[in-house]
């Protein structure tokens, strides 16, 4: 399964992804994003991933342009206890490290704790810290 959501100018923001093979939910988050964007997409993947039953997202927002401090406090305080209710237990977050989006992402996972966030430079480090986890009998 793969859900586009647009912004109000018809650009998608997010794209979410269920990968069954690897038994997570994928996200791509790209360009300037509102805090109603955020809170559109973040729900969205919750619940993808109460759908599934999985437990895992690969969070990518290495092409997030701008910072999303904006929606930290919401992230943290509602989203994220919503979230962990909603079974996420392992998370791996891609971020560009030179970007502001990037300073917001280490924000993230600096407050986070309801459940497990790593953060990654690149996918290709991401997926095998995250396969661990999902791929659990």
């Amino acid at each position: 399964m793969r859900q586009e959501l647009k912004n109000i100018f018809g650009k998608v923001f997010i794209t979410i992804t269920v990968d069954n093979e690897n038994r997570w939910v994928h996200t791509n988050w790209i360009g300037y994003l509102t805090q109603d964007n955020i809170k559109a997409g973040a729900l969205a993947y919750t619940d993808a991933i109460k759908a599934t039953g999985f437990s895992c997202v690969l969070n990518d927002t290495s092409e997030v342009l701008g910072s999303w401090d904006h929606s930290l406090e919401w992230v943290l305080n509602e989203w994220a206890t919503k979230a962990a209710a909603a079974g996420i237990k392992h998370f791996a977050l891609i971020i560009s490290p030179d970007t502001f989006a990037g300073t917001s992402a280490s924000n993230f996972h600096a407050s986070n704790s309801a459940f497990e966030v790593r953060v990654f430079n690149n996918r290709t480090s991401a997926e095998p810290w995250l396969r661990q986890y999902s791929l659990m009998k």
